[in-house]
């Protein structure tokens, strides 16, 4: 069956369903110091819930000048009414005790005057502008999960990736919104193709060396590489299962196939058996049953499905040249990296596209922004992270899951999303 395009493929979130209006008004200041800090949390709070992608929010210059600090303080009619027209309104004190950050936290439902208080949180964590970054991220997700349709919000993930500098790649994370980027490795080599393990406790990653490509694992819980045992000359692309097993490519036996084996990279066994090369594999989360991966047993690479075990292979791809697979939390859709229409002379580039596995229907989610790889889902499914151009000038983008909303996050390449 040929790979068929439809620009109406529904990924989840471009269902026509109008989006929730809410309004986060600048929480109260309960007193003078709190000011510097409240600024942070009021920005991210709304930034998040921006990037949601379920919510339309209400811009600061139609919201009422109030700052309620509890339910009872609003006047509910001032935020449902133009030109708020607010459904639902998050409000809040925010306040410092003893070093210490207060935040009490509420949503309220405008059209529901005799119980409108639908969340209410108080969040206290030592008084640091990253905190209140924090705080401003848990009390968003608390926001989505209950307002957008049962789904965990992807405020407290991180993003893993590839930063380039120095002549060297190391592992690096940030928050789900570019902020706070950091460095995990200080190896002062080339790392690649960094994947976090379900329980955010290990990153598993590949390195060229002197001793070839070999993959690593560091652990985020002791902060120092451990053991991770393998054989051949290649080792590449890992993929963590949603039970903690890892998939990768390996050339112990020729060229290379596609290993699976657990945590450690003990008890290893071939999943595939044919020319060309195998790699870039990706576990059906939903199921842990299923593998997704690119191949050139064909000719030029293309993008397969198969059993964990090896059956059932199937090609998804009917031509052009792919690169890279991410598999959709839900386990309905692969996005992946496609030049559709590769070859000398041919137009086009390489894009992202995502796939519904069960019809190989596809739509095309980037055009015109330059060469784009490696895409990945968030847990939620509604965003994909992926990396336009490569090395020290590649870039980190996110949009959601329709292609809408793209935004630059950070330079860096090779992104991966944290299962939570």
């Amino acid at each position: 069956m040929r790979a068929a395009a439809q620009d109406t493929l529904s990924t989840g979130i471009n269902k026509g369903v109008d989006r929730i209006r809410i309004a986060p008004a600048p929480f109260h200041a309960d007193n003078a110091d709190a000011g510097p800090l409240k600024v942070t949390f009021d920005a991210v709070l709304e930034s998040d819930l921006k990037n949601a992608g379920v919510f339309d929010v209400v811009s600061k210059s139609m919201e009422p000048q109030a700052q309620p600090a509890n339910p009872k303080d609003i006047n509910l009619s001032q935020w449902s009414q133009n030109p708020a027209n607010a459904a639902f309104v998050a409000l809040g004190g925010f306040g410092l005790t003893g070093g210490r950050l207060v935040v009490n936290a509420f949503v309220v439902d405008t059209h529901n005057a005799q119980y409108p208080q639908v969340i209410g949180k108080q969040y206290t964590d030592t008084a640091t502008d990253e905190n209140a970054r924090q705080i401003a991220h848990r009390f968003a997700d608390e926001i989505i999960l209950r307002l957008g349709g049962g789904l965990p919000g992807i405020a407290e993930t991180k993003l893993y990736f590839i930063h380039a500098g120095g002549g060297t790649k190391e592992v690096w994370a940030m928050d789900y919104d570019g902020a706070n980027p950091h460095a995990i490795t200080h190896l002062g080599s080339i790392a690649l193709s960094p994947r976090v393990s379900p329980d955010n406790s290990r990153v598993a990653f590949s390195t060229i060396s002197n001793a070839g490509n070999q993959i690593r694992m560091y652990s985020l819980l002791l902060g120092r590489m451990v053991n991770f045992s393998q054989t051949g000359d290649l080792n590449i692309t890992p993929a963590w299962s949603s039970t903690g097993q890892l998939a990768w490519a390996s050339s112990r036996s020729g060229n290379p196939e596609i290993y699976v084996g657990d945590a450690s990279g003990n008890g290893a066994r071939r999943v595939t058996n044919s020319r060309g090369s195998n790699s870039s594999p990706t576990w059906n989360p939903k199921t842990g049953s299923q593998i997704a991966f690119i191949s050139s047993r064909t000719g030029l690479p293309q993008l397969y499905i198969m059993d964990a075990d090896g059956a059932n292979v199937q090609r998804m791809t009917d031509g052009g040249y792919a690169t890279s697979v991410s598999w959709s939390p839900n386990g309905q859709f692969l996005a992946f990296a496609w030049n559709r229409k590769y070859g000398p002379g041919a137009p086009g580039g390489q894009d992202i596209y995502v796939m519904d596995i069960a019809s190989k229907r596809w739509v095309q989610l980037t055009n015109g922004i330059g060469r784009c790889d490696f895409p990945t889902w968030s847990p939620d499914g509604r965003h994909i992270a992926f990396a336009v151009g490569s090395g020290p000038r590649g870039q980190i983008w996110s949009m959601l899951a329709d292609g809408t909303e793209k935004q630059k996050l950070t330079s860096g390449d090779m992104p991966n999303w944290s299962f939570r």
